[in-house]
């Protein structure tokens, strides 16, 4: 049979003998928003304009700053920015266009390999307001003091300086926070190295999960991050898998999550009878595998569908390349998986070897091959074997004796797998 999987913006098609059984593993479908835009105006109808923070300002010139995540989330961050925008200055009479900021946080993510702003930000809001790109180890920080986990919160300047404070973020399955949202976006993509080292140190705790909030050490983390830093009001909106919006919620960021990790759990958390000894793997196409470095979560959530020992193909375009050179350098120092995880081991935790450990555990756990647009050369120094889809499932399905069954994942940079 032929499958197909999206890939980039595009999609591909592969082949599966027909002797095999094949087992389709995907999120559910949910009704989409009728307009994004009234959507919005609905959710933010319950913010009042007479908040204190308002009021207070008034007689002086009044700012406002709203950190937005950076392409690598699929939100339509310029439509939700224009209605934000209109009702910022309706809402707020005193309020001119030149006090807003925008801080784009893109987190440790490579600088270089960026998308033009003008594809996150309204070319009338360019124009008007300021737009800054957050950058982790050059941008100027406030300090927001420590959480009780000592992670020490570092936060953009230019954002801290906003009178009224407003993230816009997605909530979605994540693989050690439990879910994304606005909060955690900001405090990831508008903060230093020092920050995200020390929230990301937490990885290793066992409830530092997929799926799981209460318990769960990163996300705790986050949280308490997100309350030193006092946010006006959250923006948060749960995509269904074609990228179609099917929430949005305005309001305090810790009741948008708790409302908006319910919904993306009934999407993406998908019940598992039994795992597989194969399993094909699409990361969800763009922005889910624009780069290795990102595609690397939709291959740890794969890994929990397979047997232990058994085979995983991912299909990733990664047209980012490796996505982050700091992981590059790192991975690339070393001939075996075997190799980053001990090193890893032997070292105070740092930001160049999380995601090398965590592939470099995945590659020891199972045999994985990848399809993607990325030169072989720089896919081996990271430790991944490309390989033709046809071949390498052909290869794996004789090693077999017995029924032969498929698990195919059309969206493994979300899908999470309950038993």
């Amino acid at each position: 049979m032929d499958i197909e999987l999206k890939y980039g913006t595009g999609k591909i098609e592969l082949h599966v003998p027909e002797m095999v059984e094949v087992t389709i593993l995907e999120p559910q479908a949910r009704t989409p928003v009728a307009s994004v835009q009234e959507a919005l105006q609905n959710a933010l109808a319950a913010i009042q304009p007479c908040h204190p923070s308002f009021m207070q300002h008034r007689n002086k010139e009044f700012s406002a700053a709203i950190a937005i995540p950076d392409e690598t989330r699929a939100l339509p961050t310029s439509e939700i920015l224009a209605g934000l925008y209109d009702w910022l200055l309706s809402s707020i009479p005193y309020l001119q266009p030149g006090r807003i900021t925008i801080v784009i946080g893109g987190g440790l993510q490579s600088q270089d390999a960026q998308t033009d702003i003008s594809k996150l930000v309204p070319a009338h809001i360019i124009s008007n307001c300021k737009i800054i790109r957050h950058n982790a180890s050059k941008s100027q920080v406030a300090d927001y003091g420590r959480t009780s986990n000592g992670t020490p919160v570092y936060l953009n300047q230019a954002f801290a300086s906003g009178d009224y404070k407003i993230v816009v973020g997605q909530i979605e399955p994540h693989q050690i926070a439990g879910f994304t949202d606005s909060m955690s976006g900001m405090v990831i993509g508008c903060s230093n190295e020092a920050t995200i080292e020390h929230n990301h140190s937490l990885m290793f705790d066992d409830n530092a999960r997929v799926g799981l909030l209460h318990g769960n050490p990163v996300r705790e983390d986050l949280d308490e991050a997100g309350r030193l830093i006092d946010v006006d009001f959250a923006v948060d909106v749960v995509l269904a898998p074609n990228k179609e919006v099917v929430e949005i919620l305005a309001g305090p960021p810790a009741d948008n999550l708790a409302k908006g990790a319910k919904i993306a759990a009934d999407l993406y958390g998908v019940t598992l009878d039994e795992k597989f000894d194969i399993v094909v793997a699409g990361c969800g196409g763009y922005p889910n595998d624009i780069s290795l470095y990102t595609a690397q979560k939709g291959l740890h959530l794969a890994s929990q569908a397979v047997k232990a020992g058994g085979h995983i193909f991912l299909v990733t375009a990664l047209p980012q390349g490796d996505g982050k050179d700091i992981y590059f350098d790192y991975v690339s120092q070393f001939t075996t998986p075997e190799e980053v995880l001990a090193d890893f081991r032997k070292q105070e935790f740092n930001m160049e070897a999380p995601k090398a450990y965590l592939f470099g555990r995945t590659f020891c756990e199972f045999d994985v091959a990848v399809y993607s647009n990325l030169d072989k050369g720089i896919l081996k120094k990271c430790h991944l074997r490309a390989a033709n889809p046809s071949q390498v499932i052909a290869e794996w399905l004789e090693s077999y004796t017995d029924t032969k069954k498929i698990g195919v994942i059309t969206d493994a940079g979300t899908t999470y797998f309950r038993t």
